[in-house]
């Protein structure tokens, strides 16, 4: 197994960071995506436009790219507000409604399988616990575990690598521009959870006012005054 990546790659802000990230450490990258019904689905969309303009950089370190269709499983385990017209809130568990369960766990899992196959040896994932939602299968501690019973249910050595764990959402925009891809953040990639690309901002498309855009658009703040100090 070779000491290539696969990275998680939605079309999101954090994702289209890791992807960059990867890039810039191994020769040989590929990509993977999913369908869930996702309310914000064009984000899918913006995926291969993101692609093309980091190829033109990288060139042949990005390989092939595959989008997995897990819409009917998420649908049939119950509705959240990422995959239905529910309200964007806190639910009663403390959790907020878009929370998918176990959603992470089952890209970590299709993306452990991809990598088996394609003999590659680091699955990169944008999972965050510095500045999230407190979704669960965010934490640290999620994914080291998740490692753990990849390896051992694969026979394999994989590492997962989240390089956003510690970083808020400011230090991500400032990542993005030492890498030399905040551009392509701003105008090419897709946070906002009800999927609106009529608004323009500053820090990119978006409704402006749901908990994505609210992050995203705070990050860009205290990344300009930083940048700007």
């Amino acid at each position: 197994m070779g000491d290539g990546a696969l990275v998680l790659f939605s079309g999101g802000q954090d994702s289209t960071a890791c992807l960059a990230w990867a890039l810039q450490r191994y020769g040989r990258v590929e990509t993977i995506g999913f369908a869930y019904g996702q309310r914000h689905a064009v984000e899918l969309a913006c995926r291969e436009p993101i692609r093309i303009a980091l190829a033109e950089r990288w060139g042949e370190r990005l390989g092939p790219d595959a989008v997995i269709d897990i819409g009917a499983g998420i649908a049939a385990l119950g509705e959240t507000a990422l995959t239905s017209e529910v309200a964007i809130a806190m639910g009663a568990d403390g959790l907020p409604t878009t929370f998918v369960p176990g959603r992470n766990l089952l890209f970590l899992t299709y993306a452990a399988a991809l990598a088996y196959r394609r003999g590659l040896r680091r699955i990169v994932g944008g999972m965050c616990e510095t500045d999230f939602s407190g979704y669960p299968d965010c934490r640290d501690d999620t994914i080291k575990a998740m490692q753990v019973a990849l390896n051992l249910g694969l026979e394999r050595r994989l590492v997962l690598e989240t390089p956003l764990m510690w970083l808020d959402k400011a230090q991500t925009w400032a990542m993005a521009d030492e890498l030399g891809v905040l551009d392509i953040t701003v105008e090419l990639t897709h946070t906002c959870y009800l999927g609106d690309r009529t608004h323009r901002h500053a820090w990119g498309f978006g409704c402006g006012t749901c908990p994505a855009c609210t992050l995203r658009a705070e990050g860009w703040r205290r990344f300009r005054e930083s940048a700007d100090a």
